[in-house]
């Protein structure tokens, strides 16, 4: 079984009992909360029905889109020596951000979750109790304020969804705590224009502390797009129909659009790619990544591409070019570009 498969199941026992109504009310009273984008003054998660109504509508969506970024994370680590051992998700709530990790990196042995809302921790630790590795199934679920969390640190420390309930100096605190206990982080972001502006400063953060940037950006100078334009990508979430009921919605599926940035610590050893004369994470950012739907056409494949020179705009690339095309035709937004 898939760890979305997985993690469908494990939602579906959590609302078992709990009335619909309620969970319909919990839902849209969420819903309005995440629109917002001004800083929580109290726990987002209020109640037990608030926190099930969460892992319900939220967690496959989170999951999905952290899914794919850590899937480009670890293409990006691959042979570089910085496959993680131990996770630590910072502000995690129900572990979204876990369960995605354990399915794009078989190398993690451990996992540590904290967060502030009890109710969010204790359903976190009853959704992986049939989780389909040890790892995930002995998740420490531990209860803690940001700038108070505990002494702890990891190969890979990720920060998702968590930025918009605070304010800019909490942002950049927590920001700071990430770089200070890991080797690699990752922060994700929904993928809107106020989203994607938090993700902007957290990337300025990592090159000023000298960090190396791992994806999505091919590049680490300043972002090409301009007013009106921001960089986020997509992940297509199937609904179960639990899923439907409590979202009221109609279809099967949704696309969950994020932002993201992953970079690796200066001190950080990478080894050298022998296929390249470079290190593998400057391989693995070259091709350029592609920033939205491509139009595949009879003969071509036309790109809106951002460039590792810094600059962004259009590609094609047609029959012509034989595998490169056909790996183009393959290709889809989020994607590395085919070289």
């Amino acid at each position: 079984m898939s760890y979305a498969a997985a993690l469908r199941s494990a939602l579906e026992r959590a609302v078992r009992g709990v009335p619909e109504r309620d969970l319909a009310a919990a839902t849209e009273s969420l819903v309005a909360r995440y629109r917002s984008v001004a800083a929580a003054s109290a726990p987002i998660l209020a109640s037990p029905v608030h926190v099930v109504a969460y892992a319900a509508y939220r967690m496959p969506a989170t999951h999905a889109a952290l899914s794919r970024v850590l899937r480009d994370v670890a293409s990006a680590l691959a042979g570089s020596g910085l496959e993680p051992r131990t996770q630590l998700d910072l502000g995690g709530g129900t572990g979204a951000a876990a369960w995605a990790a354990a399915g794009a990196f078989p190398s993690i042995e451990s996992v540590t979750v904290l967060d502030q809302v009890g109710e969010a921790l204790r359903l976190g630790r009853d959704l992986v109790a049939e989780a389909p590795t040890e790892s995930l199934r002995t998740a420490r679920f531990e209860r803690a304020r940001a700038g108070a969390w505990p002494n702890v640190s990891a190969d890979l420390v990720t920060v998702s969804y968590v930025l918009s309930e605070l304010d800019p100096g909490q942002q950049a605190a927590l920001v700071a705590d990430a770089m200070s206990r890991g080797r690699v982080v990752v922060v994700a972001e929904p993928g809107t224009p106020d989203g994607y502006a938090r993700i902007l400063r957290v990337r300025a953060a990592l090159l000023a502390a000298g960090w190396r940037l791992v994806g999505p950006c091919p590049h680490e100078l300043a972002c090409p797009l301009g007013e009106g334009d921001w960089c986020h990508f997509a992940a297509r979430v199937n609904r179960s129909a639990a899923h439907r009921r409590i979202k009221g919605g109609e279809l099967s599926y949704e696309d969950e659009k994020y932002s993201w940035v992953a970079a690796v610590a200066p001190d950080a050893t990478v080894e050298p790619d022998p296929a390249t004369t470079s290190s593998s994470l400057s391989a693995a950012r070259a091709a350029g990544r592609i920033l939205r739907h491509p139009m595949k056409r009879k003969g071509f494949v036309e790109f809106q591409v951002c460039r590792p020179d810094g600059s962004a705009g259009r590609e094609v690339v047609s029959k012509k070019a034989g595998d490169r095309y056909r790996a183009a035709r393959d290709a889809e937004w989020g994607d590395a570009f085919p070289r």
